[in-house]
């Protein structure tokens, strides 16, 4: 079996928006038994709204039932990976998103971010075939969350990973993956004194699998993908299970519900409610980064775009030059 198609709106049941008229948000293919999942805001680096964030779901359950599908790929079209998430839909004004109202109270901002990033994130960590991340350029805060929840990663060499939110009064993303990924003491510096590991560090630190000449990421991907599409699927999914269930024994899913609750808690103190009120003052993107690079309070805050997302119009989104 081979195919070669984007996934439509009508099919995965979730809006079709992206930078190009007539581009999906999320470009779906098969090849053999692998099924690669592009995100498709390049753009925008990647930045994940909840157009992308629904079609990514709805893809991933497009390769779950097709028995055909062994492995899935997880990919970013253009020049990064993802810079994370962009909330412009959900705190600016560009635009009508579901989720506007319910972020209004602290309990529905807290059920968006369960149900959004959290649930949908999990989602793919418990996915029952064997998932591989192909990560290039920037792979920020949002961006690491999800390329963490794959069961490999494949970087190029010229990507990067880091989470620089902290200086911004946000408490890391929703799934805090970096003890698990790091260690707890690295873990800590990277967060801390917002660190930006290469490819090569990354790979160090046992972060990513594999790092490959950008040019052939996408093959040695796929190449990698292929050989562990070799095994039977039941033979995949009994010891992907198994594997996961080490991690639950040693405490990963009980870290990460108390992060989450802890980060929630964060989004409502007196320094991130005022940092985001002197935010909203502020012109653009650009200017609210600066801040955050300088350590100034205006440039901290938690409901805004945190985790690195799109930047204003005319200017180069995070992680782009």
């Amino acid at each position: 079996m081979s195919s070669n198609e984007a996934v439509s709106s009508n099919e995965a049941g979730s809006s079709n928006e992206a930078g190009s008229s007539n581009e999906p948000v999320v470009r779906y293919e098969v090849e053999g038994h692998v099924a690669t999942l592009t995100m498709n805001r390049p753009e925008v680096a990647n930045a994940q709204n909840s157009a992308l964030i629904d079609e990514l779901d709805a893809c991933f359950d497009r390769a779950d039932a097709d028995d055909e599908v062994r492995v899935v790929i997880l990919a970013g079209a253009g020049k990064h990976f993802s810079a994370g998430h962009d909330l412009k839909a959900i705190v600016g004004n560009e635009g009508a998103d579901e989720w506007v109202a319910m972020r209004e109270t602290p309990e529905g901002k807290f059920h968006h971010e369960q149900i959004m990033y959290v649930d949908r994130c999990r989602k793919i960590h418990d996915f029952r075939k064997p998932t591989i991340a192909a990560v290039q350029g920037k792979c920020v805060a949002a961006g690491l969350m999800l390329a963490c929840m794959c069961d490999l990663i494949v970087a190029s060499d010229d990507a990067s990973f880091s989470n620089p939110v902290l200086r911004m009064t946000g408490a890391g993303v929703e799934l805090l993956v970096e003890p698990w990924e790091l260690g707890i003491r690295k873990a800590k510096e990277f967060l801390l004194a917002a660190e930006e590991l290469d490819a090569a560090e990354a790979w160090r630190l046992g972060l990513v699998n594999k790092v490959v000449p950008r040019a052939e990421l996408t093959a040695r991907t796929m190449e990698l993908a292929q050989r562990v599409a070799l095994v039977p699927p039941v033979t995949a999914q009994v010891v992907k299970d198994s594997l996961n269930n080490v991690g639950e024994l040693m405490g990963k899913g009980a870290s990460w519900r108390y992060h989450f609750m802890a980060h929630q808690w964060a989004h409502n103190t007196a320094t991130a409610l005022s940092a985001l009120e002197q935010r909203k003052q502020m012109g653009s993107m650009k200017e609210v980064f600066a801040a955050r690079d300088r350590g100034d309070a205006a440039g901290a805050s938690t409901d805004t775009p945190t985790d690195t997302p799109a930047a204003a119009p005319g200017q180069a989104p995070p992680g782009q030059d």
